[in-house]
């Protein structure tokens, strides 16, 4: 459903086939792990005997004399860093802070000879004490785990006089929530195959979702030029924010490998391995503290959180910036009082993961919001109706909302299609109960902060009319191939069978930047438009010629260039294409975007984190059994702002998959350590939702225009999967009037309520 009507391009708002699908239904496509080599060794990783400790020696000596032991790779082996050491390291020298830590990586003629040469490493180490919860790694007596103490990030934010806000207010609640860790899931294990080449240069295949970036990192770690390294992705089995430092890690052992051997090398990940090592969504403590007036009007905010980095820093700083900037909601606040610490523990590395800070400050504040609506006696919709963004407001950041801001639209879609007031009231109180939750949200576009945000594409016409594309934005099955190249098509005005899409490898595609930030349609999509529009400049000024007609007056649809003001004025794509092949012209252009500049001061906060933003609202409504504690989600209406839905197929299969992730987040989903020892070791052990769980869900899409995206778009896959934990969390609060404090909500926390402490509320 399209709340802005807009008209139909021939291929924009279209749901064309997606490109990846034909190889990946038949058994074609060719993952990581599919790739052979002559002469390939495989390669396993030693890892730390406990979370914390000092390593005085290592001794290789039974594995070499090992049969099938071709090689050792030692921390003396790595020459450079990604950078200092509050990065994960390829192999720790001296110190291990985490049982993901790698100390060195055996290579052999075979899998199971390297996985038996693992275990006869010996290791010389002295156990150090360790701290797993962020509360004791911040207090005075904890170890530390990098310089002078482990809280070693805040974000801020100071919005005017938060005590006199609270001083207006007529009620005050004060509360704690908790988001736990939790793992990717994604149905492919990482793979990475290091290529020595001929001239020297080191080829490194993989399931890379960030080419470039692991080519940055690898040229650091063997201290050598970016054009000595060649990353190729191979086919991806799903990511959501994860294969990012732990694929470079990976890249680096195999590329070093692969020098030291002159033979190719691949380490793959089995389920273990990847649980054990890659990044997990940082498990967040977040203290709220909330104002509002009897008629329902927000005063104040004060938040307090701890995001848990584990042991090294990585991409936390860039999570928390996201988590500060909307950890208020997409509400008017007129006093906010923001800290987000990161803080250092010896747990699993925290790094991206779809929703990048967002899901777990949402959890939190819409949570909030429906238990200031029960207090005050207001409908949960209604109350945060009064406080909702609206064109001109002003965000805990000091900055006015400009463009279409299409919150509103998005709440009254969702309370329309859910028959929001009737089914409120239709509450059952039986054994058996169903409840309605509601939930809203705003999300800064692309990277944001201080970042410059950039991509290229180039886009060539070949001799028999056909156009390449190549640009760096990963497919990871959430189908940007697909969509970049009907944007291509409809901006040349050929066939999207017409154009083809280069695979990606760093020696041939433009850089991109990361596949991260729901972030591929609008930056990628905006290069390639911009190189489509001068190619076909380029292409008319020949046509012009041959037509005896302006150029200016050209236009392209349906592989016809024809004159806008005699339209029997007319040439084939093809023919104009041979006609430019015989002048000798350029038939090849480079696109370049830049998403237009933002930032905040540092000190307060202030500023503008993102150039513009996207809506949605969700409502869930779910039945629970008060005699188990068991959940069912019934029905799921969920509404985004898109800006436009490029291929309307796609947008939905974004926030189909998005509703499922956020059910796993609400009621499924906890990767659990012990004394920083994971736990949760395979799926088997980590529950994610099914088809079967996910319920009825309706999908309705705003289309709200974004003026500086490609043809109005904007993004979703992130977005899609933000709010859904708290309106599964809200629904289920209506259905028992027991509130959940901490994720997941597993029975015992639904039947008997969470123990989470409830601070003061006054009012």
């Amino acid at each position: 459903m399209n709340a802005f009507k807009t008209d139909k391009m021939p291929i924009i708002g279209h749901s064309v086939t997606r490109r990846d699908a034909l190889s990946k239904v038949t058994g074609r496509a060719r993952y990581a792990a599919d790739l052979e080599f002559p002469r390939m060794l495989h390669a396993k990783v030693v890892r730390t005997p406990c979370a914390h400790a000092r390593i005085r020696q290592i001794f290789f000596d039974d594995v070499l004399r090992m049969p099938g032991v071709v090689a050792v790779l030692a921390p003396d082996d790595v020459p450079g860093t990604f950078g200092d050491d509050t990065w994960v390291q390829v192999l720790v020298r001296d110190r291990a802070r985490s049982y993901a830590d790698a100390l060195a990586v055996v290579a052999a003629e075979s899998e199971g000879t390297a996985l038996e040469a693992v275990k006869k490493v010996r290791i010389d180490y002295e156990e150090m004490p360790a701290v797993f919860d962020v509360e004791e790694a911040i207090s005075s007596d904890a170890p530390i785990l990098h310089g002078e103490r482990n809280l070693f990030h805040t974000h801020r934010i100071r919005k005017g006089d938060v005590s006199a806000g609270f001083r207006e207010a007529d009620l005050v609640l004060e509360r704690t929530y908790v988001m736990p860790f939790a793992e990717h899931a994604y149905l492919e294990p990482e793979t990475a195959i290091g290529l020595l080449e001929p001239d020297g240069k080191i080829t490194v295949y993989g399931s890379i979702k960030t080419p470039f970036d692991v080519r940055r990192m690898v040229a650091k770690v063997l201290g050598t030029g970016l054009d000595r390294i060649r990353i190729v992705s191979a086919t991806l089995g799903g990511y959501f924010g994860g294969k990012d430092e732990d694929m470079a890690l990976m890249a680096c052992r195999v590329a070093l490998l692969a020098k030291k051997t002159g033979r190719p090398v691949r380490i793959s990940n089995t389920r273990e391995d990847s649980l054990l090592e890659s990044t997990k969504r940082h498990r967040y403590v977040m203290k709220y503290k909330v104002g509002a007036k009897r008629d329902g009007n927000l005063t104040a905010m004060d938040i307090e959180i701890l995001a848990d980095a584990g042991a090294y820093s990585m991409k936390t700083p860039h999570v928390t910036f996201r988590s500060c900037v909307e950890a208020t909601g997409p509400y008017e606040v007129p006093h906010v009082r923001i800290d987000v610490h990161s803080v250092f523990t010896n747990n699993n590395n925290s790094g991206a993961f779809r929703g990048f800070g967002s899901p777990q400050v949402d959890f939190a504040v819409e949570s909030m919001m429906d238990e200031l609506a029960e207090a005050l006696g207001l409908d949960p919709y209604e109350f945060r109706s009064r406080n909702a963004f609206a064109r001109g407001s002003r965000t805990a950041t000091g900055q006015a909302l400009e463009g279409s801001v299409t919150l509103r639209k998005c709440m009254d879609l969702a309370v329309e299609e859910s028959d929001w007031y009737e089914r409120r009231s239709a509450h059952l109180d039986g054994t058996v109960r169903r409840g309605l939750g509601f939930a809203a949200s705003f999300r800064g576009i692309s990277l944001g902060g201080s970042a410059v945000d950039t991509a290229g594409a180039l886009v060539s016409v070949q001799e028999d009319a056909r156009v390449l594309v190549s640009c760096g934005m990963v497919e990871g099955g959430q189908g940007p191939q697909t969509v970049l190249c009907q944007i291509c098509a409809d901006t040349l005005g050929i066939p999207i069978e017409k154009v083809s899409f280069q695979d990606w490898d760093t020696g041939s595609v433009p850089d991109s930047g990361p596949t991260v930030a729901s972030r591929a349609t609008l930056v990628g999509g905006n290069a390639i438009k911009k190189a489509c529009e001068l190619l076909l400049e380029e292409i008319f000024v020949t046509v012009s010629e041959v037509l005896d007609t302006a150029s200016q007056q050209l236009r392209c649809a349906d592989g016809i260039i024809y004159s806008e003001k005699d339209p029997d004025l007319r040439l084939g794509f093809e023919e104009a294409v041979a006609e430019c092949r015989k002048r000798g012209k350029k038939l090849v252009s480079i696109g370049w975007y830049k998403v237009p500049s933002t930032g905040i001061n540092p000190e307060t906060g202030q500023g503008m984190p993102f150039f513009k933003y996207v809506y949605g609202a969700d409502v869930a409504e779910v039945e629970v059994d008060t005699q188990t504690g068991s959940v069912r989600l019934l029905k799921y209406i969920s509404v985004h702002d898109v800006g436009r839905a490029i291929n309307p197929e796609l947008v939905a299969g974004q926030i189909y998959g998005g509703v499922c992730m956020g059910l796993g987040t609400a009621l499924f989903e906890n990767y659990t350590l012990s004394g920083g020892r994971p736990v949760t070791l395979n799926l088997d052990q980590y529950k994610t939702p099914t088809a079967m769980d996910a319920g009825d869900v309706t999908v309705l899409v705003v289309e709200g225009y974004l003026e500086e995206g490609p043809f109005g778009a904007s993004s979703i896959g992130e977005p899609a999967c933000q709010i859904v934990a708290p309106a599964i969390m809200n629904a289920v609060a209506h259905a028992t009037g027991k509130r959940i404090y901490r994720l997941p909500a597993d029975w015992e926390r639904v039947l008997h309520g969470d123990p989470l402490e409830k601070k003061r509320q006054t009012g």
